[in-house]
């Protein structure tokens, strides 16, 4: 299978795992391979609400068996969504715009702070990802060294609640966020944005202390540039303590990206923007994309909202995830390897160290961290520079007695390390 995939789908494709695991369905917080061993899965965040969630699999059926199209056409379900979805937002944010992914969502957000500022210049985290449409994918860093920055994007190291004190953190990141600001416009390119996902997923996963971003905010502000939030991976309750993660700093940004976790997989995207953001990019050019908000998709994503909030996911999230970073914590105690547990949520994130004084990165022994829980059938990543942070962010559904599975094995693989 793997030697057919390199020659159906080309080089550039990679897998997970030094073996790969071939999965064929899906429940809940399970996955199963084709000899239908169970897999806990630790990482998939996309499956927002569980995987193959009754609710949102009856929703979308229902509908595609009434009516698909584009939204060229007049439909309700759209409406209906957009108005769920905006009451999720503060009172500033009034229209939302639908997508496919999330790539989508962040190329259409920086389009619209192009034409509002005039200004082409874009801010992100040195080891950002943000998607991969061409604009948005040479500003996202983590990509790797062949994938070049565009012309005016600048980079800003990331907050680093491990290695700074949390006084710290969000004065280095304004400062960051000013350098970036002076450097383009020595260079003669207006700002145009800054553009963050609210957890810091792929630079390590940060989320303390709340609050941390509003300096920063203020700075891109101050410059006549927008802040973008980017709620791919930190919203629809995940952190635990809000609905997105910009919230939890206190900030009201000027666009917020969203991405296929609204869908629990299927493929639904937005950004939800301020009206008087928006105006200028609605009156200079026309928005059309085939399938964001069709039918389908707005049945789904109002399926996934509801279940968030009937099933109270945030609560759950946020009570799991206290529990989680508290055992990973007691591991701690007994592995040295563990230098640092963070995050918010489910949204947690677990460094490796070869040396707790040095906080040097542990980044071979995080490979195979990741690769023996695979072979005691827990499913994780790798978050960071370095690729040295455990990136854990289940489903919304998963619980302490799943948390109590993820432990075990973590223990016994660094055990046997």
């Amino acid at each position: 299978m793997v030697a057919r995939r390199k020659r159906l789908l080309g080089p550039a494709y990679r897998l997970f795992y030094e073996e790969p695991v071939h999965l064929t369905r899906a429940r809940g917080v399970w996955m199963y391979d084709a000899h239908g061993t169970p897999y806990l899965d630790a990482y998939n965040n996309v499956a927002s609400v569980g995987h193959c969630h009754p609710a949102v699999v009856d929703a979308l059926a229902q509908q595609a068996a009434i009516l698909n199209t584009h939204t060229r056409y007049l439909h309700d379900t759209v409406l209906d969504y957009a108005q769920a979805l905006l009451a999720t937002y503060p009172p500033e944010f009034g229209h939302v715009m639908f997508t496919c992914t999330g790539s989508e969502a962040n190329d259409l957000a920086l389009r619209i702070a192009q034409a509002h500022t005039g200004g082409t210049g874009l801010i992100v985290t040195r080891f950002a990802y943000h998607g991969v449409t061409l604009s948005i994918a040479q500003a996202s860093p983590s990509l790797g060294q062949y994938v070049t920055l565009g012309d005016s994007v600048r980079t800003v190291a990331a907050p680093d609640t491990y290695r700074q004190t949390p006084e710290a953190v969000g004065p280095a990141l304004a400062q960051g966020v000013r350098e970036a600001i002076a450097d383009m416009r020595a260079r003669g390119i207006r700002p145009a944005a800054l553009l963050v996902d609210t957890i810091f997923s792929s630079d390590g996963v940060y989320a303390d202390p709340a609050g941390f971003l509003r300096e920063a905010v203020d700075a891109i502000h101050a410059a006549g540039g927008l802040f973008i939030a980017d709620e791919v991976q930190a919203g629809l309750g995940r952190t635990g303590d809000a609905m997105w993660g910009f919230m939890r700093h206190d900030v009201k940004p000027d666009l917020a990206t969203m991405g296929k976790p609204l869908g629990n997989g299927h493929p639904v995207a937005g950004v939800a923007a301020r009206p008087e953001v928006l105006e200028a990019f609605g009156r200079t050019a026309r928005y059309f994309n085939t399938f964001g908000g069709n039918p389908v998709s707005a049945a789904v994503g109002l399926a996934v909202l509801d279940v968030v909030k009937r099933e109270s996911l945030m609560a759950n999230a946020a009570d799991v995830g206290h529990y989680m970073r508290g055992r990973l914590r007691a591991l701690a105690a007994r592995h040295d390897l563990i230098g640092d547990v963070r995050g918010a949520g489910l949204f947690v994130g677990v460094e490796l160290v070869q040396d707790r004084a040095q906080r040097t990165p542990a980044t071979e022994a995080a490979a195979r961290v990741v690769n023996g829980l695979r072979q005691r059938h827990v499913l994780t990543g790798t978050a960071g520079m370095h690729a040295n942070t455990l990136k854990i962010r289940p489903p919304l559904t998963f619980s302490c007695a799943d948390t109590d599975v993820l432990i075990s094995a973590l223990d016994d693989v660094l055990t046997s390390l």
